[in-house]
């Protein structure tokens, strides 16, 4: 049935009324970041770490009046995705797995862009154990943060020996319990980032292996995703965040900034920077940190989804194509 010309105008009209209505209306903008520091500050490392520092966003919308909340999740993603259920936040900086899960159980979210690819995680054992290989892990107590980024990798990096969780004890432990108790001794072995290195300074851990002697078997990817809600009512907002967004991006990937990173990151973090330094040693800034949903990304992530699956650590596999906000992503700015 036809509309009559009079009322087809008349709806047109009130839908771009309601979107400027709607952008009008927003007041804030709330991130919500995992909270990777060991002190009193907050840091979410990459892209999150410079756009703070450089207050990218908040200049961004300050002539609209609108506000950037970043909320910081020391219970990591887990957490966070609770927050999206609950409607408390708007867009989320998150690792694989995380992002995944939330997307898996019915959580409305967009794939809006890359954050980091290619981050590595180590595996730290009690000195002299004689752990050296994952192979060696079997029917130790080992301790993963469970529904992390860190877990998903921890699988990886098993799938690629032969290897399941199946084969070993898994305690889930947050990252700050599983250094207290691998420092303890009370566990054997444990999966995590860089900062595991401090605990070998000290001489409480050896790490004999990283996600780079795998052939990168375990390697981290991060995410920008929104709330679908967000991004339908907001896509004025959304694109102009992306928008700003690059120029964050254009730092980081420009190698000559590598230092200034490093002491950034370590800064906010609480972390010596040869942590860091040591980290990113054999690493460009530039392959880490494009934006871009490029195929090459794509397919990795669909890769993660696939082994989530596998892996029983998500009930519904999905198609990366089909989470990605197209007129929206990085991958059309």
């Amino acid at each position: 049935m036809k509309l009559p010309f009079k009322r087809l105008i008349t709806l047109v009209a009130g839908t771009a009324l309601a979107g400027l209505v709607q952008a009008a209306d927003l007041k804030e903008i709330r991130i919500a970041v995992p909270d990777l520091t060991a002190g009193t500050q907050h840091s979410g490392g990459g892209v999150v770490d410079v756009l703070r520092q450089q207050q990218i966003f908040e200049k961004a919308f300050a002539d609209q009046g609108i506000k950037i909340q970043w909320n910081f999740f020391k219970g990591a993603g887990p957490v966070i995705n609770e927050a999206f259920a609950n409607g408390q936040v708007d867009l989320a900086y998150l690792g694989d797995l995380a992002a995944i899960i939330g997307k898996s159980n019915g959580l409305d979210t967009r794939l809006l862009s890359a954050s980091a690819r290619g981050v590595k995680h180590y595996l730290g054992v009690v000195p002299g154990s004689g752990i050296k290989t994952l192979q060696d892990l079997k029917g130790k107590r080992v301790a993963v943060f469970r529904g992390t980024a860190s877990q998903l990798s921890f699988d990886s990096a098993l799938a690629s020996q032969g290897l399941s969780e199946k084969d070993l004890k898994v305690i889930n432990l947050d990252f700050n319990a599983a250094v207290a108790a691998l420092a303890a001794k009370q566990i054997d072995a444990t999966w995590g980032s860089s900062g595991l290195s401090a605990l070998q300074a000290k001489g409480l851990a050896e790490i004999p292996l990283s996600t780079k002697d795998l052939g990168d078997a375990g390697s981290i990817q991060s995410v920008l995703v929104g709330s679908g809600k967000f991004v339908d009512e907001h896509p004025e907002a959304v694109a102009t965040l992306l928008k700003a967004q690059q120029q964050a991006v254009q730092w980081l990937t420009d190698d000559n900034n590598k230092q200034a990173y490093i002491q950034l990151v370590s800064g906010l973090a609480s972390y010596p920077p040869v942590i860091l330094t040591n980290d990113l040693q054999d690493q460009k800034l530039s392959e880490i940190f494009p934006s871009t949903l490029d195929p090459v990304f794509l397919a990795k992530l669909q890769d993660k989804v696939d082994l989530a699956s596998q892996q029983r650590l998500i009930r519904k596999p999905f198609q990366v194509s089909d989470w990605v906000a197209p007129k929206l992503a990085a991958a059309g700015i």
